[in-house]
Order: C-alpha cells, then structure tokens, then sequence
C-alpha cells in the first residue's frame, strides 16, 4: 500500500511539474546511478510472503538515435526476508524464513515514447546470496548459499531533464538453491541521475 501512494505521488509530482520541468533531449546516453524501493513478493515453495526491498545501480548507456539508449549495469539487490506458510509446509517438513540479497550485472535500455515519457527494460544475472533452513523427513538442511541465476525487469517514468528521472519498475529475480524456492517479484519506486 505504501509503495502505491509513494508511485501516484511521485506520477502526480511529475505531471505537475511538467509545464516547468525542462523539455528532455533526445541523449541518454553517459554514465547512470540509479536507486529503487518498493516491495517484494514471494510466492513459491513454502513461502507466500513479502517485506520492503531496495537497491541500486550504477551504469552506463550508449545514445543509439533520438530517444533510445542501451547499456550495461551493475548493482546490489536486498529483496527482504519471507516466513513460510503453515498450510504450505508438508508434515515431515519444518521450515524457518528465508533472505535474499545479491548482486546483478545485465544489460538495459531507455526508450523515450513520447515528450519526458520513457520506458526501460533490464535482464541480466543475479548471483543471490540465499540464506534459509528447514528440515524434511528429519533431516535438517542450513541454506547459506549463492545462486546463479538471472533477472529481468521493465518499467516506465518521466524525465525531468537529460539527467533526472523517476519510474515505477516492475522486477524478476530467479532463485533455486538446495531445494529453497524464492523467486521474487518486485514492484518499486526508481530515481536515476545521469552524468
């Protein structure tokens, strides 16, 4: 609920300001920092939970033609901490709560559709560090783990000028280690600064 207020407040800012916001120009492309929060979800395995999440990016884009810009990032990702659900937990199982933090690197693009107005899209790697326990048909299993697996996202925003802007992304990240399922869905606030 949160995170919805904090997007139609922000979308309501941007659309007050556009009459004096500066026209965007065509070159996104330079180096990006980005940050983002918002809430993620999981709904996987033993869990049906979410809490808070936050990152952020850093990059670089490279102008390809008005109104288009693809690059490279990197970032960390914490993506909160789930307790499973008892009506998902089998009878020989136990199950503790899990956390998901990690890092990304990918690729992503920025592609102006009409005056100020973007859409973005990102996927790349995710390398989790999963942590989490539980114990099935009596044997207790400690998950404190990497995960290598990927992530992909897209979202759409204002630009204030060539070098601010605000989004409203939507993210997925992909998790499996040791039999612990926490892919995660995340719906969050961005703001980038570009150089």
């Amino acid at each position: 609920m949160k995170t919805t207020l904090i997007a139609i407040a922000l979308a309501t800012a941007g659309v007050l300001a556009a009459p004096i916001a500066a026209h965007a120009q065509d070159d996104k492309g330079g180096f990006f920092i980005n940050g983002n929060v918002g809430k993620a979800g999981v709904d996987d395995g033993l869990y049906d939970d979410d809490d808070t999440a936050f990152g952020a990016n850093l990059g670089y884009r490279w102008s390809a033609g008005p109104g288009a810009a693809f690059g490279i990032e990197g970032g960390y990702q914490n993506l909160g901490e789930w307790s499973p659900k008892a009506d998902r937990i089998p009878l020989d199982t136990v199950a503790g709560s899990a956390k998901l933090k990690g890092w990304t690197a990918g690729v992503n693009g920025h592609f102006n559709v009409a005056d100020n107005w973007y859409l973005s899209g990102r996927a790349g790697l995710f390398r989790a560090d999963v942590q989490g326990d539980y114990v099935a048909a009596g044997i207790p299993t400690r998950v404190d783990d990497t995960s290598n697996k990927w992530y992909a996202g897209a979202g759409f925003g204002y630009d204030f000028s060539n070098n601010l802007s605000v989004g409203l992304n939507y993210d997925h990240y992909e998790v499996d280690k040791s039999n612990l399922d926490i892919n995660t869905d995340v719906v969050s606030v961005s703001g980038e600064v570009r150089f």
